[in-house]
């Protein structure tokens, strides 16, 4: 089974970054479309930041749109989401996540074990 594997998060002051990176095990990032999405406690798991497997395109949440930005590096074999500008409602579990459509009738979707984000006022 793929793992996709999590590093970088951790306790930082508000206004301070942090940069996530994602690397999965047994098999190449090349032609999955990347993500990124978090949760808080008590909360649904919802989407923060998505990188096309072209590497070209990319979409954010609103609530992040100026503060994070989303990269790729297919030949390090990792994703890379760059924080600036945090805030406490940043706090929360964030989880790495690939997809690709292999037909019409499936898509493969696959889950890192997330990395605690805490951001303090």
């Amino acid at each position: 089974q793929v793992q996709l594997v999590e590093s970088g998060g951790g306790l930082v002051q508000a206004g301070g970054s942090l940069r996530l990176s994602c690397t999965p095990s047994g098999r190449t990032i090349s032609g999955y479309t990347m993500g990124w999405f978090r949760q808080a406690p008590g909360e649904d798991r919802g989407l923060v930041a998505t990188i096309h497997w072209t590497g070209g395109l990319t979409e954010y949440v609103d609530s992040v749109k100026g503060r994070f930005t989303i990269s790729r590096d297919d030949a390090k074999n990792t994703v890379y989401l760059q924080m600036n500008g945090l805030k406490p409602e940043d706090t929360a579990v964030y989880y790495c996540n690939s997809v690709r459509t292999m037909s019409t009738t499936l898509t493969t979707w696959d889950w890192g074990q997330g990395t605690q984000v805490t951001v303090s006022s």
